[in-house]
């Protein structure tokens, strides 16, 4: 069956969007509007109707400043602190995180243990209301390489069998911060992780607040351990969901160029930054906001629990 796309408006105050889906249920590239001015009510409600929709958006050609980022977040919800445990680089834009290309060694020496799920999370997740959107800029991106992919979470749970989602339905995980595996950590990050100690214990499977439908919650750089299981069959059953939750058929592949600009849904998709230019000399200017999230539940009405650390709160 076609899909549809929206009539392209190339108006100052379009009233619909391009919608052009890249690939089956994630990932959409949105054309006809210019995000770096105010929109209007009508353009806002289609945006977000394909946001839940395709739960990744794209936008290319959108210069904006810091500024105008946070404005454009802020039509969507209520922006957080840039971020829970990193904080913000430049106390005139608290909402902006910089993502810092060489931030990794900065933090660790030596090779990681790589595995085939390496990278996969969503954003802070081991907070007790993790954000529910987040806003990714790219000022100056490399020629090629440095891509970024998004997986889709309600994708990964309906492809599992009818007992497997029973089985999951019950369960719920353990997510705190962690050095990566098999590298040295800095001692200096490691101050960082235990000043700004966050630990949830969250449903393994997610119910989304707005859509209803059901989707795993299992950010792998983030979830250590399920619930009532041993040992052995916690590890076990985490091997096997993280597996399932990389396989390229739930992904989207997003070609950074100047000047683009990704929303998604951090209920229900996995992202991966890219590794492969970290010892380039390309350049990558990213900088990030995250809006308000609420605490997760599960299909059987459970909320999620904090263990340690306090919920997040709107940067005011």
């Amino acid at each position: 069956m076609a899909i549809e796309e929206a009539e392209v408006v190339t108006s100052n105050t379009p009233t619909s969007i391009g919608i052009k889906p890249l690939a089956m249920t994630i990932g959409a590239e949105i054309t006809g509007v210019d995000i770096s001015s105010p929109l209007s009510g009508e353009v806002i409600k289609e945006i977000r109707n394909a946001f839940l929709k395709w739960k990744v958006l794209f936008f290319r050609d959108q210069k904006l400043n810091h500024d105008q980022h946070i404005a454009f977040s802020k039509q969507f919800g209520e922006c957080t602190p840039a971020h829970a445990v990193y904080g913000h680089q430049d106390d005139r834009w608290p909402e902006i995180y910089t993502v810092d290309r060489d931030r990794r060694d900065k933090r660790y020496k030596g090779a990681d243990l790589l595995f085939p799920w390496s990278g996969w999370h969503a954003d802070v997740t081991p907070a007790i209301n993790p954000p529910a959107i987040s806003i990714l800029r790219g000022d100056k991106m490399p020629p090629y390489g440095g891509d970024t992919q998004f997986a889709d979470m309600v994708a990964a749970y309906k492809a599992l069998s009818q007992t497997m989602q029973g089985f999951l339905d019950g369960l719920r995980g353990i997510h705190r911060y962690r050095g990566n595996a098999g590298v040295n950590t800095s001692e200096e990050y490691k101050k960082t992780l235990q000043k700004n100690l966050l630990i949830s214990e969250h449903p393994l499977v997610r119910v989304h607040p707005e859509t209803g439908e059901k989707a795993i919650y299992c950010a792998p750089s983030f979830i250590e351990s399920i619930v009532d299981l041993t040992p052995t069959e916690s590890e076990a059953l985490l091997v096997m969901l993280k597996t399932h939750v990389a396989r390229p058929e739930f992904n989207v592949r997003f070609k950074w160029t100047d000047h683009s600009l990704t929303m998604w849904d951090n209920r229900q998709v996995l992202h991966m930054g890219p590794k492969d230019i970290i010892n380039s000399e390309f350049p990558r200017e990213i900088h990030r906001t995250t809006l308000m999230g609420d605490i997760p539940v599960g299909p059987d009405g459970r909320k999620s629990t904090s263990i340690e650390g306090n919920p997040i709160e709107p940067q005011r």
